[in-house]
Protein backbone atom coordinates (compact mmCIF):
# COMPACT_ATOMS: atom_id res chain seq x y z
CA UNK A 1 0.00 0.00 0.00
CA UNK A 2 1.49 3.33 -1.06
CA UNK A 3 1.83 6.29 1.31
CA UNK A 4 0.00 9.54 0.63
CA UNK A 5 1.98 12.09 -1.38
CA UNK A 6 2.00 14.56 1.54
CA UNK A 7 3.61 11.99 3.85
CA UNK A 8 6.20 11.04 1.25
CA UNK A 9 7.05 14.73 0.80
CA UNK A 10 7.38 15.19 4.56
CA UNK A 11 9.65 12.17 4.94
CA UNK A 12 11.81 13.32 2.04
CA UNK A 13 12.09 16.81 3.51
CA UNK A 14 13.00 15.41 6.93
CA UNK A 15 15.72 13.20 5.40
CA UNK A 16 17.08 16.15 3.42
CA UNK A 17 17.21 18.34 6.52
CA UNK A 18 18.91 15.55 8.44
CA UNK A 19 21.52 15.18 5.70
CA UNK A 20 22.12 18.92 5.65
CA UNK A 21 22.52 19.04 9.44
CA UNK A 22 24.94 16.10 9.40
CA UNK A 23 26.99 17.66 6.60
CA UNK A 24 27.06 21.02 8.39
CA UNK A 25 28.11 19.42 11.67
CA UNK A 26 30.87 17.47 9.90
CA UNK A 27 32.28 20.57 8.21
CA UNK A 28 31.97 22.63 11.39
CA UNK A 29 33.78 19.94 13.35
CA UNK A 30 36.59 19.86 10.81
CA UNK A 31 37.02 23.63 11.02
CA UNK A 32 37.00 23.55 14.82
CA UNK A 33 39.65 20.83 14.70
CA UNK A 34 41.86 22.99 12.43
CA UNK A 35 41.56 25.92 14.86
CA UNK A 36 42.37 23.70 17.84
CA UNK A 37 45.33 22.17 15.99
CA UNK A 38 46.70 25.62 15.20
CA UNK A 39 46.31 26.61 18.85
CA UNK A 40 48.36 23.59 19.86
CA UNK A 41 50.89 24.33 17.13
CA UNK A 42 51.22 27.90 18.40
CA UNK A 43 52.02 26.67 21.90
CA UNK A 44 54.50 24.07 20.66
CA UNK A 45 56.22 26.57 18.35
CA UNK A 46 56.51 29.10 21.17
CA UNK A 47 58.03 26.48 23.46
CA UNK A 48 60.61 25.37 20.90
CA UNK A 49 61.38 28.96 19.85
CA UNK A 50 62.13 29.85 23.48
CA UNK A 51 64.64 27.02 23.65
CA UNK A 52 66.42 27.94 20.40
CA UNK A 53 69.12 30.59 20.42
CA UNK A 54 72.79 31.39 20.94
CA UNK A 55 72.62 29.85 24.41
CA UNK A 56 71.35 26.31 23.97
CA UNK A 57 68.56 25.47 26.44
CA UNK A 58 66.46 22.33 26.39
CA UNK A 59 62.70 22.42 25.95
CA UNK A 60 62.40 20.63 29.29
CA UNK A 61 64.31 23.44 31.03
CA UNK A 62 62.09 26.03 29.38
CA UNK A 63 59.04 24.20 30.66
CA UNK A 64 60.52 23.96 34.17
CA UNK A 65 61.25 27.70 34.26
CA UNK A 66 57.69 28.53 33.22
CA UNK A 67 56.20 26.14 35.78
CA UNK A 68 58.48 27.53 38.50
CA UNK A 69 57.22 31.06 37.87
CA UNK A 70 53.66 29.73 38.07
CA UNK A 71 54.41 28.45 41.56
CA UNK A 72 54.67 24.77 40.63
CA UNK A 73 57.64 22.86 42.04
CA UNK A 74 59.89 21.26 39.45
CA UNK A 75 63.43 19.97 39.10
CA UNK A 76 66.02 22.73 39.59
CA UNK A 77 67.45 24.61 36.61
CA UNK A 78 70.58 26.71 36.27
CA UNK A 79 70.56 30.46 36.90
CA UNK A 80 71.68 30.99 33.29
CA UNK A 81 68.68 29.07 31.93
CA UNK A 82 66.32 30.90 34.28
CA UNK A 83 67.62 34.32 33.27
CA UNK A 84 67.78 33.64 29.54
CA UNK A 85 64.33 32.07 29.39
CA UNK A 86 62.33 34.34 31.68
CA UNK A 87 64.05 37.70 31.28
CA UNK A 88 65.21 37.64 27.66
CA UNK A 89 63.50 35.11 25.41
CA UNK A 90 60.04 34.52 26.82
CA UNK A 91 58.90 38.17 26.74
CA UNK A 92 60.04 38.31 23.13
CA UNK A 93 58.24 35.08 22.24
CA UNK A 94 55.00 36.24 23.85
CA UNK A 95 55.27 39.63 22.11
CA UNK A 96 55.82 37.91 18.75
CA UNK A 97 52.78 35.71 19.41
CA UNK A 98 50.56 38.66 20.33
CA UNK A 99 51.80 40.66 17.34
CA UNK A 100 51.16 37.81 14.91
CA UNK A 101 47.65 37.34 16.30
CA UNK A 102 46.93 41.05 16.05
CA UNK A 103 48.20 41.58 12.50
CA UNK A 104 46.73 38.44 10.96
CA UNK A 105 43.39 38.79 12.76
CA UNK A 106 43.11 42.44 11.69
CA UNK A 107 44.04 41.48 8.13
CA UNK A 108 41.34 38.81 7.95
CA UNK A 109 38.66 41.22 9.14
CA UNK A 110 39.76 44.05 6.84
CA UNK A 111 39.73 41.73 3.83
CA UNK A 112 36.25 40.50 4.70
CA UNK A 113 34.73 43.90 5.46
CA UNK A 114 36.16 45.57 2.36
CA UNK A 115 35.75 42.51 0.10
CA UNK A 116 39.30 42.84 -1.17
CA UNK A 117 41.81 39.95 -0.86
CA UNK A 118 44.80 42.31 -0.96
CA UNK A 119 43.75 44.58 1.92
CA UNK A 120 45.70 44.53 5.18
CA UNK A 121 46.90 47.04 7.79
CA UNK A 122 50.08 47.24 5.72
CA UNK A 123 48.39 48.13 2.43
CA UNK A 124 45.76 50.37 4.08
CA UNK A 125 48.44 52.87 5.10
CA UNK A 126 48.43 52.14 8.83
CA UNK A 127 52.10 51.14 8.77
CA UNK A 128 53.06 54.30 6.88
CA UNK A 129 51.27 56.45 9.42
CA UNK A 130 52.95 54.65 12.30
CA UNK A 131 56.33 55.05 10.57
CA UNK A 132 55.79 58.79 10.23
CA UNK A 133 54.90 59.10 13.91
CA UNK A 134 57.98 57.15 14.92
CA UNK A 135 60.12 59.25 12.56
CA UNK A 136 58.90 62.46 14.20
CA UNK A 137 59.97 61.13 17.59
CA UNK A 138 63.32 59.73 16.46
CA UNK A 139 64.44 62.60 14.21
CA UNK A 140 62.83 65.65 15.81
CA UNK A 141 62.08 64.44 19.34
CA UNK A 142 58.52 65.69 18.86
CA UNK A 143 55.47 64.01 20.30
CA UNK A 144 52.37 64.32 22.42
CA UNK A 145 54.02 63.46 25.74
CA UNK A 146 56.12 65.76 27.86
CA UNK A 147 59.48 65.40 29.52
CA UNK A 148 63.04 65.02 28.36
CA UNK A 149 63.53 63.20 25.05
CA UNK A 150 66.22 61.00 26.57
CA UNK A 151 63.90 60.01 29.42
CA UNK A 152 60.84 59.13 27.36
CA UNK A 153 62.32 58.39 23.93
CA UNK A 154 60.91 54.86 23.69
CA UNK A 155 57.46 55.82 24.89
CA UNK A 156 57.55 58.92 22.69
CA UNK A 157 58.16 56.68 19.66
CA UNK A 158 55.43 54.24 20.74
CA UNK A 159 52.88 56.97 21.40
CA UNK A 160 53.53 58.76 18.12
CA UNK A 161 53.45 55.52 16.12
CA UNK A 162 50.17 54.45 17.69
CA UNK A 163 48.46 57.82 17.22
CA UNK A 164 49.55 58.34 13.63
CA UNK A 165 48.80 54.71 12.73
CA UNK A 166 45.24 55.13 13.95
CA UNK A 167 45.03 58.57 12.34
CA UNK A 168 45.57 57.01 8.91
CA UNK A 169 42.41 54.91 9.20
CA UNK A 170 40.49 57.85 10.67
CA UNK A 171 41.40 60.00 7.68
CA UNK A 172 40.43 57.20 5.29
CA UNK A 173 37.06 56.99 7.06
CA UNK A 174 36.63 60.74 6.64
CA UNK A 175 37.33 60.54 2.92
CA UNK A 176 34.95 57.60 2.52
CA UNK A 177 32.12 59.52 4.16
CA UNK A 178 31.84 61.57 0.99
CA UNK A 179 31.07 58.39 -0.96
CA UNK A 180 28.80 56.74 1.58
CA UNK A 181 31.48 54.47 3.10
CA UNK A 182 32.10 52.64 -0.17
CA UNK A 183 34.73 49.90 0.27
CA UNK A 184 36.78 51.04 -2.71
CA UNK A 185 36.89 54.59 -1.33
CA UNK A 186 38.21 53.35 2.00
CA UNK A 187 40.93 51.32 0.32
CA UNK A 188 42.00 54.06 -2.08
CA UNK A 189 41.85 56.65 0.69
CA UNK A 190 44.10 54.53 2.88
CA UNK A 191 46.56 54.02 0.03
CA UNK A 192 46.65 57.75 -0.78
CA UNK A 193 47.16 58.78 2.86
CA UNK A 194 49.79 56.07 3.23
CA UNK A 195 51.77 57.57 0.35
CA UNK A 196 51.48 60.99 1.98
CA UNK A 197 52.97 59.70 5.22
CA UNK A 198 55.67 57.82 3.29
CA UNK A 199 56.69 61.13 1.75
CA UNK A 200 56.92 62.59 5.24
CA UNK A 201 59.14 59.70 6.37
CA UNK A 202 61.41 60.21 3.34
CA UNK A 203 61.71 63.92 4.15
CA UNK A 204 62.62 63.19 7.77
CA UNK A 205 65.22 60.67 6.60
CA UNK A 206 66.72 63.33 4.36
CA UNK A 207 67.09 65.94 7.14
CA UNK A 208 68.14 63.55 9.94
CA UNK A 209 71.65 63.13 11.28
CA UNK A 210 73.50 59.83 11.09
CA UNK A 211 72.51 58.52 14.51
CA UNK A 212 68.83 59.36 14.12
CA UNK A 213 68.79 57.94 10.59
CA UNK A 214 70.25 54.64 11.77
CA UNK A 215 67.73 54.35 14.59
CA UNK A 216 64.87 55.18 12.24
CA UNK A 217 65.96 52.64 9.63
CA UNK A 218 66.22 49.92 12.29
CA UNK A 219 62.72 50.75 13.59
CA UNK A 220 61.28 50.65 10.08
CA UNK A 221 62.68 47.13 9.57
CA UNK A 222 60.66 45.81 12.51
CA UNK A 223 61.78 43.61 15.38
CA UNK A 224 61.28 42.55 18.98
CA UNK A 225 64.49 43.88 20.52
CA UNK A 226 62.69 45.99 23.11
CA UNK A 227 60.41 43.19 24.37
CA UNK A 228 59.83 43.10 28.12
CA UNK A 229 57.08 41.97 30.45
CA UNK A 230 55.73 45.51 30.82
CA UNK A 231 55.11 45.71 27.08
CA UNK A 232 53.53 42.24 27.07
CA UNK A 233 51.25 43.16 29.98
CA UNK A 234 50.13 46.29 28.15
CA UNK A 235 49.50 44.75 24.73
CA UNK A 236 48.01 41.37 25.66
CA UNK A 237 44.66 42.63 27.03
CA UNK A 238 44.32 45.16 24.20
CA UNK A 239 44.82 42.55 21.47
CA UNK A 240 42.70 39.85 23.12
CA UNK A 241 39.81 42.24 23.78
CA UNK A 242 39.92 43.52 20.20
CA UNK A 243 39.93 39.99 18.76
CA UNK A 244 37.08 38.98 21.08
CA UNK A 245 35.14 42.04 19.94
CA UNK A 246 35.69 41.11 16.30
CA UNK A 247 34.44 37.57 16.97
CA UNK A 248 31.18 39.05 18.27
CA UNK A 249 30.62 40.46 14.78
CA UNK A 250 31.43 37.16 13.05
CA UNK A 251 27.84 36.38 12.01
CA UNK A 252 27.28 39.91 10.71
CA UNK A 253 30.52 39.68 8.73
CA UNK A 254 29.35 36.38 7.24
CA UNK A 255 26.11 38.00 6.11
CA UNK A 256 28.01 40.97 4.70
CA UNK A 257 29.96 38.50 2.59
CA UNK A 258 26.75 37.83 0.65
CA UNK A 259 26.58 41.48 -0.40
CA UNK A 260 25.64 44.83 1.09
CA UNK A 261 22.05 44.64 -0.21
CA UNK A 262 21.47 41.24 1.38
CA UNK A 263 23.00 42.39 4.68
CA UNK A 264 20.90 45.56 4.73
CA UNK A 265 17.72 43.61 3.93
CA UNK A 266 18.40 41.41 6.98
CA UNK A 267 18.64 44.42 9.26
CA UNK A 268 22.42 44.82 9.46
CA UNK A 269 23.62 48.41 9.50
CA UNK A 270 26.51 48.02 7.07
CA UNK A 271 28.09 51.42 7.73
CA UNK A 272 28.12 50.91 11.48
CA UNK A 273 29.47 47.37 11.05
CA UNK A 274 32.37 48.67 8.96
CA UNK A 275 33.20 51.42 11.43
CA UNK A 276 33.12 49.12 14.47
CA UNK A 277 35.08 46.23 12.98
CA UNK A 278 37.69 48.36 11.23
CA UNK A 279 38.15 50.44 14.39
CA UNK A 280 38.81 47.32 16.47
CA UNK A 281 41.16 45.91 13.83
CA UNK A 282 43.01 49.22 13.57
CA UNK A 283 43.36 49.52 17.34
CA UNK A 284 44.87 46.04 17.65
CA UNK A 285 47.24 46.48 14.70
CA UNK A 286 48.33 50.02 15.60
CA UNK A 287 49.04 49.04 19.20
CA UNK A 288 51.42 46.24 18.22
CA UNK A 289 53.06 48.09 15.32
CA UNK A 290 53.83 50.98 17.68
CA UNK A 291 56.06 48.66 19.75
CA UNK A 292 57.51 46.42 17.06
CA UNK A 293 57.96 48.62 14.00
CA UNK A 294 56.89 47.70 10.48
CA UNK A 295 56.28 43.97 10.04
CA UNK A 296 54.57 43.31 6.74
CA UNK A 297 52.96 40.38 4.95
CA UNK A 298 51.91 38.42 8.07
CA UNK A 299 48.60 40.28 7.91
CA UNK A 300 48.22 39.23 4.27
CA UNK A 301 49.64 35.70 4.20
CA UNK A 302 48.06 34.34 7.39
CA UNK A 303 44.40 35.06 6.52
CA UNK A 304 44.72 33.64 3.00
CA UNK A 305 46.27 30.39 4.22
CA UNK A 306 43.44 30.07 6.73
CA UNK A 307 40.83 30.87 4.11
CA UNK A 308 42.10 27.85 2.18
CA UNK A 309 41.90 25.71 5.33
CA UNK A 310 38.57 26.72 6.88
CA UNK A 311 36.83 28.85 4.26
CA UNK A 312 35.32 32.29 4.82
CA UNK A 313 33.20 31.61 7.91
CA UNK A 314 34.49 34.33 10.24
CA UNK A 315 33.64 32.30 13.36
CA UNK A 316 36.57 30.09 12.43
CA UNK A 317 38.55 32.33 10.07
CA UNK A 318 39.35 35.01 12.66
CA UNK A 319 40.78 32.68 15.37
CA UNK A 320 42.46 30.54 12.70
CA UNK A 321 44.13 33.64 11.24
CA UNK A 322 45.26 34.75 14.70
CA UNK A 323 46.99 31.46 15.44
CA UNK A 324 48.42 31.16 11.93
CA UNK A 325 49.85 34.68 12.19
CA UNK A 326 51.39 33.81 15.56
CA UNK A 327 53.03 30.65 14.15
CA UNK A 328 54.37 32.46 11.08
CA UNK A 329 55.81 35.32 13.11
CA UNK A 330 57.35 32.97 15.69
CA UNK A 331 59.06 31.04 12.90
CA UNK A 332 60.24 34.27 11.25
CA UNK A 333 61.61 35.66 14.52
CA UNK A 334 63.38 32.41 15.37
CA UNK A 335 64.97 32.38 11.93
CA UNK A 336 65.96 36.03 12.31
CA UNK A 337 67.69 35.27 15.63
CA UNK A 338 69.52 32.14 14.58
CA UNK A 339 70.30 32.19 10.86
CA UNK A 340 73.56 34.13 11.34
CA UNK A 341 73.80 34.05 15.14
CA UNK A 342 74.91 35.88 17.17
CA UNK A 343 74.04 38.64 14.67
CA UNK A 344 70.31 39.24 14.46
CA UNK A 345 68.39 40.10 11.29
CA UNK A 346 65.36 42.41 11.62
CA UNK A 347 62.28 40.23 11.56
CA UNK A 348 60.61 42.51 9.02
CA UNK A 349 63.16 41.39 6.45
CA UNK A 350 62.36 37.73 7.08
CA UNK A 351 58.59 38.25 6.84
CA UNK A 352 59.06 40.16 3.57
CA UNK A 353 61.15 37.32 2.14
CA UNK A 354 58.48 34.83 3.24
CA UNK A 355 55.51 36.92 2.16
CA UNK A 356 56.60 38.32 -1.18
CA UNK A 357 56.55 34.99 -3.07
CA UNK A 358 53.12 34.22 -1.63
CA UNK A 359 51.88 37.68 -2.61
CA UNK A 360 53.01 37.10 -6.20
CA UNK A 361 51.45 33.62 -6.18
CA UNK A 362 48.19 35.15 -4.96
CA UNK A 363 48.18 37.67 -7.78
CA UNK A 364 48.89 35.01 -10.41
CA UNK A 365 46.33 32.50 -9.08
CA UNK A 366 43.66 35.02 -8.15
CA UNK A 367 41.10 33.33 -10.42
CA UNK A 368 40.97 30.35 -8.10
CA UNK A 369 37.91 30.35 -5.87
CA UNK A 370 39.48 30.94 -2.46
CA UNK A 371 37.19 33.87 -1.86
CA UNK A 372 33.51 33.62 -1.06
Amino acid sequence: MSLPAAEVSGITQEVSLGTIRATYARHTGRKAFVVAALLGLTGATALVATAVGAAGISVADVWRVVLAHLGIKTAPVSDLARTVVWEIRLPRIVLATITGMSLAGAGAVMQGVLRNPLVSPYTMGLSSGAAFGAALAIVLGTGLVGGSYLDVSRWLIVTNAFIFGGLTTLLAFSLARFKGMAPETLVLGGVAIGYLFQAGVSLLKYVSNNDALKELVVWLMGGFWGADWRTVALLTPVVLLCMAGLLLYAWDLNVLGAGEEVAASLGIKVGRLRVCTLSLATLAAAATVAFTGIIGFVCLVGPHICRMLVGSDNRFLIPCSCFMGAVLLLLADTLARTIIAPTEIPVGIITALMGSPFFVYLLIKRKRQWWG
